[in-house]
């Protein structure tokens, strides 16, 4: 069920971007709800590999190249779905780390999230 809510959530953090950042388009709740199951699986699957390929830039720039990567990330969603916009890199840099936010918000205000 938390997966469920959690995924609504996400769903709905995308669904606030193009309030917040008008170079970012989301066509739909449906859409939202793709993406946010897109979005899952790329950090899941090709996040991680990328984040060990480029460890050593990611040292050099103490860490700020994962905002990089979590833009790319972001167009690589939008490549793969019709119907969510992302005018341009730093938009997707910019709209990731939104998103995130957004979405940490949200999920803390279910039942049973941790506090700290």
């Amino acid at each position: 069920m938390r997966l469920l809510a959690v995924w609504l959530i996400n769903a709905l953090a995308l669904l606030a971007l193009p309030w917040l950042l008008p170079s970012i388009h989301v066509a739909s709740f449906a859409t939202a709800l793709w993406v946010a199951v897109v979005l899952g699986l790329i950090n899941a699957v090709i996040r991680p590999v990328l984040l060990l390929l480029t460890l050593p830039v990611t040292l050099l720039t103490l860490g700020l190249f994962i905002f990089v990567i979590n833009g790319l990330m972001f167009l690589l969603a939008a490549k793969l779905l019709d119907g969510f916009v992302v005018d341009s890199f730093m938009a997707g840099v910019i709209g990731s780390a939104l998103y995130s936010v957004i979405s940490w918000l949200l999920t803390r205000l279910l039942p049973g999230a941790s506090k700290s």
